[in-house]
């Protein structure tokens, strides 16, 4: 490692909703997402080249099968870093965090670059909504208590805040309160990252910025009161940290895939 790599920013790249199928041909609303996830991976190493780690925010799967984790991780292998998943409503996960353990992707927390990665499961089986556990709120709480002096990203699938989108405010997280009491005792919290609304947002709280992410698939209408898509293409999120606990942060799409949407569809 070169001393010009030991002064570089973190750079962090979030993939979100994939919402990968066991089939080769799987498409959601007429979109084939293995396809559009390869065409955002393509554009990631044109644009960016490797990041230093990779973190997998939910919906890897739509119909949740052992074989859409397994390429979801293979295809991951061509960035040459650690990845972290966590889980979404689509998900199955005891099933997902035991193929994301085959890529030693499982962890919970992870330190890198002088920045602290805090790893919530919002996904309710058999729900769309987002709720934390009691047990999930106490991993974020002590968590944040063993690394108080490092910038800290936390990560997870649903909004925790109103996004304007009246359809999706009833499938955000639930128990939101709690999380923002804990969030707000730890000033260390640079971030909160998550997936799910299938669109770009970038607000604050405070003095923590929160990023949210188009999908690697189709991508929803921001603002729209009823379920509504539209033809965006695919995108990701690029994230550089400084760990002096600047963020510099930008989404990319990959204007270059070819697609056709239904977009007369009423979900997905």
């Amino acid at each position: 490692m070169t001393n010009s790599d030991l002064k570089r920013p973190l750079r962090v790249l979030q993939l979100t909703d994939p919402h990968l199928t066991a089939q080769s041909d799987g498409a959601l609303l007429g979109v084939n997402t293995r396809a559009s996830l390869a065409a955002v991976i393509d554009e990631v190493l044109k644009v960016h080249g490797q990041p230093d780690l990779v973190l997998a925010t939910g919906d890897i799967s739509q119909d949740a099968s052992a074989e859409a984790y397994r390429y979801f991780g293979e295809q991951l292998q061509v960035f040459q870093c650690p990845s972290l998943w966590i889980a979404g409503n689509h998900d199955d996960t005891p099933l997902m965090n035991a193929v994301a353990a085959e890529f030693q992707a499982d962890q919970r927390q992870w330190v890198q670059g002088g920045w602290h990665f805090v790893m919530l499961d919002s996904s309710v089986h058999g729900k769309v909504f987002g709720e934390l556990s009691e047990e999930e709120l106490a991993h974020l709480d002590s968590a944040l208590s063993e690394q108080p002096e490092l910038p800290t990203m936390v990560c997870l699938h649903h909004h925790p805040v109103d996004i304007g989108s009246d359809w999706m405010e009833k499938i955000g997280l639930k128990t939101r309160e709690g999380f923002w009491q804990i969030i707000d005792k730890h000033p260390q919290v640079k971030a909160v990252l998550w997936g799910h609304i299938h669109q770009e947002l970038h607000q604050h709280r405070n003095d923590v910025q929160l990023l949210a992410t188009p999908s690697t698939c189709i991508q929803f209408t921001a603002g729209a009161s009823d379920f509504s898509v539209e033809p965006r293409a695919p995108g990701y999120r690029w994230i550089e940290l400084d760990p002096s606990g600047n963020i510099a942060t930008e989404v990319r799409r990959a204007s270059q895939f070819e697609f056709e949407l239904d977009e007369n569809s009423t979900g997905y």
